[in-house]
């Protein structure tokens, strides 16, 4: 793995967890905003990781379709290194909260066929950073579900901005997901865990390792 490629363990919502991705010498910590989720950080609680991990790791902050007074109320608890949107955020409404909160803004692409790749360009100048995930299924959470998709998609794509892979990665499959796709930063929620929500220290490390090794 070229030593650009960065891993990105997202979901963190415990002290143990946060503490082991460090440990493990991954690049981004992601605090999941979306209260549905079963890795929501309270924002009392996100406060305080985002306080201990000031420095140590990149925090993202994970939104899906927040309003302005959300993500403000919430950068106000739980500063925030950069927000990355996973819903139906449009390349005006990325624009407007990067210009508006000062921050990198990441924006998700659910991915499962090929067309669905060139609305990446749609984000070129709004968004800084793409992460490609899976699509998962109508009516069920926007991610963390452990799904991947056809890797073989991005055979010759060139992507307009910098850009990272999420959707079904575990210390089983990020080696190969990498030789074979090149991505410059890995995303993992799901399969670094034991339960939903409930992030494993020892995977987390075998992630990190597998990912680095590659």
């Amino acid at each position: 793995m070229a030593a650009r490629t960065q891993i990105k363990i997202c979901g963190i919502n415990s002290a143990g967890s946060l503490e082991a991705a460090i440990a493990a010498r991954a690049s981004h910590a992601g605090f999941n905003f979306f209260p549905p989720s079963p890795r929501f950080a309270a924002p009392d609680l996100a406060g305080q990781l985002s306080q201990a991990a000031a420095g140590r790791i990149v925090r993202v902050g994970v939104f899906v379709d927040a309003d302005d007074a959300f993500l403000a109320q919430t950068l106000a608890a739980s500063p925030l290194d950069a927000l990355q949107f996973h819903g139906a955020e449009s390349p005006e409404r990325v624009a407007q909260a990067k210009a508006h909160f000062g921050l990198p803004v990441w924006k998700v692409l659910s991915v499962s066929a090929r067309e669905d790749l060139p609305r990446a360009q749609n984000y070129a100048g709004a968004a800084d950073f793409l992460l490609l995930d899976a699509k998962t299924p109508k009516g069920t959470l926007p991610g963390g579900m452990g799904l991947s998709f056809d890797w073989n998609l991005l055979n010759g794509w060139q992507s307009p901005l910098p850009w990272g892979l999420a959707g079904g990665l575990s210390p089983s499959n990020v080696a190969e997901a990498v030789r074979r796709t090149q991505a410059p930063l890995v995303d993992t929620a799901s399969g670094v865990e034991s339960a939903p929500g409930v992030k494993d220290a020892d995977l987390i490390a075998a992630f990190c390792q597998a990912a680095r090794a590659a």
